[in-house]
């Protein structure tokens, strides 16, 4: 299996810089390829302004043609400024409630993920968090490049160095804190070695930024919360093969990092995700208890972990009406 992941990484993983933007666009226009890129958004006007005006300025508006057909934002029920920062910015902006209306709407990332293929037409989807500081238009470019040049790949992730955050205070502050997030290495990275070997090459099998053939993507189910990411990426490899993936580096991904009680219930639904993808078994205790200190001392917290995930989405008749039309 080491073999087999290093032969991957070897033919799979490259730089955003190996091809080229003139070259993806010659490339783009001759297939007649469309790309959507999504960002899933939940109070992040700080953050969602600037990712899309750099996407429109640089991969819409300056370039000859534009690598980017359609550039949305996926509103989840914001509480700030995210749509209108967005909606200024260029992004067309819906709220996850307007797309399937006859499903109720349930909480979490996958669940905006999942409905934006029904607001979306792109031969491609690219998907970006809103959250991302600094960005630059690579964090497209890169991952959308194989899709456009290589038609054996299907799904690209992005890899990248993650700093550690200013909220971070002492020396470590600014470092590096290791290729993949706390939940990544305490999580997500042991349970693919040891039950999807062929994945260990990845090295951020949970970032949000990877772009999809829309023809992979709709055969998918979808997770609806944080577990989307690794079932995607399971479920992937077991449709359409190891050689179907590929990674792309894309430089440094400057974000906002989550408190660790949010980071625990994320690795809940994270391992819960696998659990299900290894057994189809019955969960004991779909539920999470946390402790915060109250004057009184340590109180409990119950949380429930995502266990619901929906279908794919080409067995949903809307979707299947929609891509007829």
């Amino acid at each position: 299996m080491l073999e087999e992941v290093e032969r991957w990484l070897g033919d799979r993983s490259w730089a955003a810089a190996d091809r080229p933007l003139d070259q993806l666009l010659e490339r783009k226009r001759a297939a007649g390829t469309t790309v959507s890129v999504v960002l899933p958004a939940l109070d992040e006007e700080a953050t969602v302004g600037e990712i899309v005006g750099v996407i429109r300025r640089e991969l819409i508006e300056e370039p000859p043609l534009p690598l980017v057909d359609e550039l949305l934002v996926v509103d989840s029920g914001s509480s700030d400024r995210t749509a209108e920062v967005a909606a200024k910015a260029g992004a067309r902006v819906v709220h996850r409630d307007e797309i399937l209306p006859r499903v109720p709407a349930l909480p979490g990332k996958g669940e905006v993920l999942w409905r934006s293929l029904l607001a979306t037409s792109g031969d491609v989807v690219c998907f970006v968090d809103a959250d991302l500081r600094d960005f630059s238009s690579a964090f497209v470019s890169g991952i959308v490049g194989p899709l456009l040049t290589d038609p054996d790949v299907q799904f690209v992730k992005a890899m990248y160095d993650r700093p550690l955050g200013p909220e971070f205070d002492g020396p470590d502050a600014g470092r590096p804190a290791g290729q993949g997030g706390r939940v990544t290495e305490l999580v997500a990275r042991p349970l693919l070695n040891l039950h999807w070997p062929q994945l260990a090459g990845f090295v951020q099998p949970l970032g949000g930024e990877y772009a999809v053939r829309r023809s992979l993507l709709e055969r998918l189910p979808f997770p609806v919360g944080y577990g989307v990411e690794l079932g995607l990426l399971v479920d992937a490899l077991h449709t359409v093969g190891l050689d179907a993936l590929a990674q792309v580096d894309v430089g440094v991904r400057r974000h906002r990092h989550q408190d660790g009680q949010a980071l625990g219930r994320m690795a809940a639904a994270i391992y819960r995700t696998a659990q299900v993808r290894l057994s189809r078994g019955h969960l004991v205790r779909p539920e999470l208890t946390q402790f915060e200190r109250g004057p009184d001392g340590f109180v409990p917290r119950t949380y429930p972990v995502d266990t619901e995930e929906r279908p794919p989405m080409a067995g949903v008749e809307e979707y299947a009406v929609r891509r007829v039309a």
